[in-house]
């Protein structure tokens, strides 16, 4: 069987919230599997989800240990958007509570493009290919 790979996200509590987000903003997106932890604190919490952003495939879960480290902009998730409309709506959606990069602009290699941290502190980098 070939390797598969597939984006794992770690969060501090957020799990689901964050996963039902990404899930709404993209067509052809699904939840596919939780397991929760079914005692101790995190009691509910995310043991391990598995779900499709636009058919890629995505893990998260919720971390019992508590760690100095957060998700960092050098590794990203980039969206081609299929218009204009779509990536103005996905990155007026991720931005609410998040942080500006790359404001969406146009930069020269694409009709338009933004990079941002959501709520959750991941980084995306929207684009329109050009045409």
């Amino acid at each position: 069987m070939p390797a598969q790979f597939r984006t794992h996200m770690m969060f501090d509590g957020k799990a689901e919230e964050a996963m039902n987000f990404y899930v709404s903003l993209f067509p052809g997106s699904s939840v596919e599997e939780v397991i929760r932890y079914e005692e101790g604190e995190n009691k509910g919490k995310i043991l391990q989800a598995n779900f499709t952003l636009g058919g890629k495939k995505f893990i998260c879960i919720d971390t019992v240990a508590k760690h100095n480290f957060r998700f960092t902009p050098v590794i990203s998730v980039f969206v081609d958007c299929e218009s204009m409309g779509e990536l103005e709506r996905v990155y007026a959606a991720l931005a609410e509570g998040g942080e500006a990069l790359m404001p969406l602009g146009e930069y020269g290699f694409s009709q338009k493009f933004g990079w941002l941290k959501d709520r959750y502190g991941f980084s995306w980098q929207l684009n329109l290919p050009n045409a």
